[in-house]
């Protein structure tokens, strides 16, 4: 992992783009591992790849995010420059366009029923975005829109890992229904990574979807993991309802919940987070 700081950003906008030297530069707080972004000025953000791996997600969105931001329902952070490496920095690194908002994962208010629906409304729309532009699903998008039998090693190391601190039997039973089928029409456009911490809101209600890095076109199931990650109850019901997407669908999309919830567990889950989702993944398939 790189150590990016805001002087190394203010001196790379400084060599390349001196039309915007001298704008406050200041971290944006609650980050996650592959990428760095920093607010420039009041309307710029900046965002550069944490390593050599996160690279292609950069390229992508400067790519892809102009494609889908003419369709989709809500505002998305459009590339506005490309950087070159420099002063240190090894790779190239993005110039966007600031969203304003809160998080979910950090908003007061969030109306948590309009949530469900208007992130399945966007999902809708999204899943018809027109596909030729996009990039097939893969390594780029850490096999996100791919089969989850991609990461049935990992499923199987997890639980013999965690032991009697899990119910293994169920755990693979769920696993195994979500290996029954696969995406039988032609691949859409899926995010890869929806969380809280990539849906911003305003008053309560969805504004915009940011961190596309994964993105790409493939089984849209990975985007439903938020039915038990976030959502509870009749707000699973909901956003089911809203997505409008078979069966099978929601088994596979179970099944990337449960993995994930695995292999956080296996490795560190000291709040018991992923504990907790693994409870409603167990308890509920949202299907019938």
């Amino acid at each position: 992992m790189i150590d990016i700081t805001a002087d190394l950003v203010r001196t790379l906008i400084s060599e390349q783009f001196p039309e915007w030297d001298g704008l406050p530069i200041e971290p944006v707080a609650r980050q996650g591992w592959d990428n760095r972004t920093f607010r420039l000025g009041d309307r710029l953000s900046v965002r550069l790849p944490s390593a050599e791996g996160y690279v292609a997600g950069i390229e992508k969105e400067d790519r892809c995010l102009p494609i889908l931001a003419e369709h989709l329902p809500v505002p998305v952070p459009t590339p506005v420059a490309t950087g070159r490496p420099a002063a240190g920095y090894p790779f190239p690194w993005s110039v966007r366009r600031w969203i304003a908002g809160d998080t979910v994962e950090s908003a007061a208010n969030v109306d948590r029923i309009d949530l469900a629906r208007d992130l399945g409304g966007f999902l809708t729309v999204f899943r018809g975005i027109p596909t030729d532009q996009g990039p097939a699903c893969g390594r780029h998008s850490c096999f996100r829109g791919c089969h989850p039998s991609v990461y049935s090693d990992d499923v199987e190391y997890a639980l013999d890992k965690l032991g009697h601190l899990v119910d293994a039997a169920a755990c693979r039973a769920v696993w195994a229904s979500a290996l029954t089928s696969a995406w039988p029409f032609p691949p859409t456009w899926f995010h890869g990574d929806l969380a809280v911490g990539n849906l911003l809101t305003e008053d309560g209600k969805l504004s915009a979807v940011i961190d596309f890095g994964t993105c790409g076109i493939g089984d849209p199931a990975c985007d439903l993991v938020m039915a038990w990650t976030y959502f509870v109850g009749d707000e699973r019901k909901i956003f089911r309802e809203a997505v409008g997407l078979p069966d099978d669908t929601w088994r596979r999309a179970r099944g990337w919940a449960l993995w994930k919830a695995l292999i956080i567990m296996s490795g560190s889950d000291p709040e018991g987070i992923q504990s907790r989702i693994l409870m409603h993944v167990l308890a509920d398939p949202v299907i019938d």
